[in-house]
């Protein structure tokens, strides 16, 4: 995966510019865009509380995907209405670039245990 070498920095995808999660989901939320976070390794690690999860909920994530997810945050995420996803193909996170734009297909009919297809806007 392509990463830009700091913790807590992404691309906005509207203005070109790098910043902190929370400064970029405030821009998209300000805008009515919803947003997708992409990471790596034990999301939610050391942070239990229900806040953790309700943060990005209310600054309009919508899910998010992640090779692992810490225990107790994941049903956090979970209660707050926030999609915690994995992909089938570990492969498939470094695939994911800065400048994607990724949109959830089939929501709708998503249930647990079945699969929601993951669409690359820019490809």
């Amino acid at each position: 995966m392509q990463r830009n070498g700091e913790l807590n920095k992404v691309k906005n995808q509207l203005t070109g510019e790098y910043g902190t999660v929370p400064e970029v989901a405030r821009y998209y939320k300000s805008k009515g865009i919803r947003w997708v976070a992409v990471g790596e390794e034990n999301y939610g690690e050391g942070s239990s509380r229900e806040h953790a999860a309700l943060e990005p909920r209310h600054l309009g994530g919508r899910a998010i995907i992640n090779q692992v997810f810490a225990r107790i945050h994941e049903t956090n995420l979970k209660k707050q209405g926030l999609l915690p996803l994995t992909f089938a193909n570990p492969a498939d996170y470094d695939k994911i670039q800065p400048t994607d734009k990724i949109s959830l297909k089939n929501l709708k009919s998503l249930a647990p245990w079945q699969t929601c297809r993951v669409r690359d806007q820019t490809r």
